[in-house]
């Protein structure tokens, strides 16, 4: 089970990532998670929404080169050590992360972790047999 990401490349300067949110704000599309990462010239937005396609096109209507890369989502109680056991999980699989971002919820003592592997299905099975739940974009949206 996968979420789909926005993948959002933007130019490095004041006011581009505000058009972003603006964009999605004003049409009602709430972020669920949001995770930068930038060179000195230009800047990757890693975006999960309540409304993937509608923000797609609205991204792209406004100039943006947008993607969709589809990511694995795991859920995990929120303390020491949650995380450390979904990375042995994978390392012992030998699967690679390619980046992660976490972001928490209003569920007491619940987080949730995106992650970005070689292989989603491997990946998927792997935690789940480990015993970690592999959540879908539903479950992210409950945990308002």
């Amino acid at each position: 089970m996968t979420i789909n990401q926005l993948t959002v490349f933007v130019e490095n300067g004041p006011g581009r990532l505000l058009e972003i949110t603006e964009t999605l704000g004003k049409a009602s599309i709430d972020l669920r998670a949001l995770s930068i990462a930038d060179t000195a010239e230009f800047g990757i937005a890693r975006i999960i929404t309540s409304d993937h396609a509608k923000a797609v096109a609205l991204l792209r209507e406004a100039g943006f080169a947008v993607s969709t890369t589809p990511v694995l989502a795991v859920g995990l109680d929120d303390e020491p050590g949650a995380l450390v056991k979904t990375l042995r999980i994978l390392a012992d699989a030998k699967i690679n992360i390619e980046y992660l971002y976490a972001f928490i919820t209003r569920r007491e003592r619940q987080a949730y972790v995106v992650l970005r592997v070689e292989d989603n299905d491997a990946a998927a099975l792997a935690l789940r047999q480990g015993g970690v739940s592999v959540v879908g974009v539903e479950e992210i949206d409950k945990a308002d």
